[in-house]
């Protein structure tokens, strides 16, 4: 069945000497695998450049139900980036982003409120000139609300730990080790507190935000089966020494 679609890149390889298999979220369809042909010549259709991770795109495939690996009958860039490629910081941001999408979505039916904030929040992080050294861990907190364990916030008390594996705050220490101690848990609800326009009116260092990104990733990898350690983990770290 032929279905267009809004897609977005998460991730691609290579494949044998000609193609490369790519993982998309769609909007129509949830997450989808592509095995595309890469032409030899620069006349072909397909360019190496629409397939960058966080890609937006307009998408065009006849949908075979059950095939672990669907073919484009169409693509175009849908958003061309203006920043994105041209700036370390940013670049550095989205491979973590991408990357981290492609474990939190893997299996995710169609859900167009879930893309829909994926897809703003690259466009507005594109569209930034300065502030947006908090974005991702706004983006991986917000997120959780649309597959299905954001935090219980309602109930917080300065002094209380926070449990990562019933995502609520507690007096006291639990008896397992996944909890973020008090003195951290208060940026679990100072985080939920912060949109991407006002986020720069929180201030952090790169401890305290490198800090987050540890326990949010723990957060997932507690909620999400088959979770990994991010390889991008580490570049993200390092780019505001």
């Amino acid at each position: 069945m032929l279905t267009k679609t809004r897609a977005i890149v998460l991730h691609s390889t290579k494949y044998g000497e000609e193609k490369i298999i790519v993982e998309m979220l769609t909007a129509n369809l949830g997450r989808v695998s592509f095995a595309c042909r890469m032409p030899k010549t620069q006349r072909g259709k397909l360019k190496k450049q629409l397939f960058q991770p966080l890609t937006l795109l307009s998408i065009e495939l006849d949908h075979r139900q059950g095939a672990a690996l669907q073919r484009l009958r169409d693509v175009q860039m849908a958003y061309p980036f203006t920043t994105i490629p041209f700036d370390a910081a940013k670049l550095s941001i989205t491979l973590f982003v991408a990357e981290f999408l492609l474990h939190a979505t893997r299996g995710e039916q169609q859900n167009e409120p879930l893309f829909q904030y994926i897809e703003n929040s690259i466009r507005w992080l594109d569209g930034q000139t300065r502030s947006f050294a908090n974005f991702h861990l706004v983006f991986m907190m917000r997120l959780s609300r649309f597959i299905g364990f954001f935090p219980n916030l309602s109930d917080y008390c300065e002094g209380d730990c926070f449990d990562l594996r019933s995502g609520t705050f507690v007096a006291s220490p639990p008896a397992h080790p996944d909890f973020v101690k008090p003195d951290e848990a208060a940026h679990i609800g100072l985080l939920m507190r912060m949109g991407y326009e006002s986020m720069h009116l929180f201030h952090m260092s790169r401890d305290e935000r490198n800090r987050c990104t540890e326990f949010i990733l723990t957060y997932y990898r507690l909620h999400v089966p088959n979770f990994p350690e991010l390889r991008s983990l580490q570049v993200l770290q390092e780019i505001y020494r």
